[in-house]
């Protein structure tokens, strides 16, 4: 399946500037880059579209250039609705270098087609006003600029000239990237179109009509349920291990609902499109197995968190599920309890006292049948025995003790 073909049937093509053009163009090898704002210090999971497009182009022959914006981050494009808070340069070029490092785990940089990382602070950090006004803000006319989807969707609720500007400014990085590497192409999310075309304008203008620039967007990852994509219980899922753990990550995409899991990985998998087709059937015929499932969360989990990374989610995932929870270490039951419930109780107080201030009974009476039941378990062992009591001295690393009610009721307890 020919290059662009394989995109269209990934979904990832919705916009593009000239398609017969672009597909000429990608015949032989382009330079190619995408934008990343560094409004946080970590990129997360709805980055990972346009990070792994750059890659695409990359194993297909092409030149990537990863841009993170350390002078565009301090305005950031233009929300839907409301005005950005602005950062201190600091942040900005705090959370730049971070997500630089993120970005330089999904791409090679060696080879013919070596991949390129940028910060467009390094040519517009220098910029006078007046260089700006003069050598840019004069070639883009009001009118135009009105017209763009981001600045008409803030025309009745408000917008300021800052975030204004922001189409220009990135307009302004394409055209530094074409003149510095030749780079003729921008992709982006299909939020993204109106500052790709300006930026292929300007080009224009400066460079002449014999220049030939391309625009190309990719559709937003959406579910299919109506909710954001990329949050697991209200949380962004982060690429930064230190915010989202592997297990964390593994689970979220182990989650995806089956009317979700084949675009998931027709957009985010670097399997071929008969493994993804395989995995389709296998989803249709035995959708209880979940292999659809499992394949995307295995790869997009090594991809980010590396080998040991997707050996320690699979470690918690079977122990948590089918094993004893006792022969995880004490940071590996931290990360697979990080959404469980967690109650604060005194050194010494009695097991029925916990279930009771837990909410798991709310009597201890309740409490006393369960226990005798033999339904509830401390780190790991049954306790049957209404008299026992939870403290510190016996707590795992002295710091926590894990209840459990049933087979998959958790209950982290921490002592006061």
């Amino acid at each position: 399946m020919e290059f662009l073909e394989e995109l269209k049937w990934r979904g990832l093509v919705k916009d593009v500037t000239d398609l017969d053009g672009l597909r000429e163009t990608l015949k032989t090898p382009v330079t190619i880059y995408c934008g990343f704002d560094p409004t946080a210090d970590s990129l997360h999971v709805g980055h990972l579209q346009q990070i792994i497009l750059l890659r695409r182009y990359q194993l297909a022959g092409h030149r990537p250039i990863a841009l993170c914006g350390g002078f565009t981050g301090m305005i950031g494009d233009p929300r839907p609705t409301t005005e950005r808070k602005l950062l201190t340069h600091e942040e900005v070029l705090h959370n730049a270098e971070c997500i630089k490092h993120q970005l330089a785990m999904f791409l090679s940089f060696e080879g013919d087609n070596a991949a390129i990382m940028e910060n467009n602070n390094n040519w517009l950090g220098d910029m006078t006003l007046l260089d700006y006004l003069r050598d840019y803000g004069k070639l883009f006319n009001v009118s135009y600029m009105l017209q763009k989807d981001t600045i008409k969707k803030r025309l009745d609720s408000g917008i300021s000239y800052t975030e204004f500007s922001y189409t220009i400014l990135q307009a302004m990085d394409w055209l530094h990237l074409f003149r510095t590497y030749g780079c003729r192409i921008q992709i982006g999310g299909s939020d993204q179109w109106g500052n790709l075309t300006t930026g292929m304008e300007l080009i224009r203008k400066v460079m002449g009509d014999e220049a030939k620039p391309y625009g190309i967007t990719s559709p937003l990852i959406t579910k299919s349920d109506g909710s954001k994509f990329g949050k697991s219980e209200g949380k962004n899922i982060w690429l930064d291990p230190e915010r989202t753990s592997a297990y964390e990550f593994y689970q979220f995409w182990l989650n995806t609902p089956d009317a979700d899991a084949v675009d998931y990985l027709k957009r985010l998998s670097f399997r071929s499109p008969e493994e993804i087709m395989a995995l389709e059937t296998s989803l249709a015929e035995h959708p209880e197995l979940r292999e659809a499932q499992k394949a995307l969360a295995e790869e997009l989990t090594a991809i980010v968190h590396g080998k040991e990374g997707l050996e320690k989610a699979l470690k918690i995932t079977e122990t948590f599920f089918r094993g004893n929870i006792m022969d995880l270490t004490p940071q590996e039951m931290r990360e697979g309890l990080a959404d469980a419930q967690k109650v604060t109780v005194a050194d010494g107080t009695t097991l029925i006292d916990a279930l009771v201030e837990a909410g798991v009974c709310h009597s201890k009476s309740e409490a006393r049948k369960l226990i005798q039941q033999g339904s509830v378990s401390v780190n790991g062992e049954k306790q049957t025995a209404i008299e026992a009591v939870l403290n510190k001295e016996a707590a795992i690393d002295h710091d926590f003790s894990i209840l459990r009610k049933g087979k998959k009721n958790y209950i982290v307890i921490t002592f006061a």
